[in-house]
This record gives C-alpha cells, structure tokens and sequence, in this order.
C-alpha cells in the first residue's frame, strides 16, 4: 500500500518518464459561472490539479470528469463537485518543460472542509495510470497557528504540521 500524498507534493509516474502531477492550490472560493442550486447551504472551495512534463517527448493526457473524486470529513463524504465550473484537460498534449492544470470547484458543509482527500487517476496516452491521493484541510493552517500561540508545546503535533504546511504554501512553493 502507498502512502497518500500531502496538498502540494508533486506525485512522479515511473511508467511515464518524467511526467509528474499534483493537487495544490485548496482553498475557500466561490465559483466563476455562479453557485449551483443543488450546493444551497454548502460551502465552496477549489483545488487545482497540475500536470508537470519533465521528460523528453510529449504525452497527450485527460484529467476529466470522473477522473477526480473529492471526500470531505472524517468518514470521507462525498463533496458536491460542480462540473459546469470547473475547467478540466481534455485530450492536451504536454510537452516538455510544459504544464497543463485543471480547476475543480466542489462544496461541503464548512464543518467538514478540515479533512480534504483528492484522488485522481490520469489517462496519458490511453493509458490509465495507478489512483493517487492527496490528503490536506480549508482552515487547518489558521486553526494550528492559533493553538501554537496559546502555548502549544513547541515539540507538539500541532507545532509540527503548522510548520509543514506554512513551509508548503510559502510564495514559489504553490
């Protein structure tokens, strides 16, 4: 079994030299074409999913529809995913040195946005690649500053995912 990524690390494909993607970017935001009915009394939020080519020769990929799955919460719910927002890579050819990035735009209810998972499953060349997740929060960088300044040991948890995650989100790292 495979470790799931954390929100930011970038995931190598050893069967796709030098083809690499992550999830980053997770962060409160309200859809560009409006609010869905269906997400009334949700909250909203995005997370972008980037396609890095590092090799020598380009590959075509998707990262549609279906291709994404989004859970929320502790018991791993189901997000609402707002496919009519969200921006999607539909047969693109990434060459070397090239990026492609999609934007999904999901809700859930607030009290649940502190447990993200993202899975995605990339089709390059026709080929389905192995699931990989990518696990993280809304809100969890505010939350374990706050508990750090109100006497937190410094050696504590808490302590240690506030610096990893403020080390994650530093300008350049996103």
């Amino acid at each position: 079994m495979y470790e799931p990524n954390v929100v930011g690390d970038w995931h190598e494909y050893e069967e796709h030299a030098g083809l690499r993607v992550r999830v980053h970017r997770l962060e409160a935001a309200e859809p560009p074409r409006g609010r869905d009915d269906a997400a009334a009394g949700l909250t909203y939020f995005s997370v972008r999913v980037t396609v890095e080519n590092r090799g020598a020769r380009h590959y075509g990929i998707h990262l549609e529809d279906g291709q994404i799955d989004v859970r929320v919460g502790p018991d791993g719910e189901a997000a609402f995913v707002d496919w009519r927002s969200s921006q999607f890579i539909e047969g693109f050819d990434v060459y070397p040195l090239r990026r492609a990035t999609a934007v999904l735009y999901a809700a859930a209810p607030e009290a649940d946005l502190s447990h993200v998972d993202v899975q995605v499953q990339l089709r390059v060349e026709e080929e389905w690649t192995d699931r990989r997740l990518w696990a993280g929060g809304i809100g969890l960088l505010e939350a374990t500053a706050a508990t750090a300044l109100t006497g937190t040991a410094q050696g504590g948890l808490a302590h240690q995912v506030s610096a990893f995650l403020r080390d994650q989100t530093e300008p350049g790292t996103a």
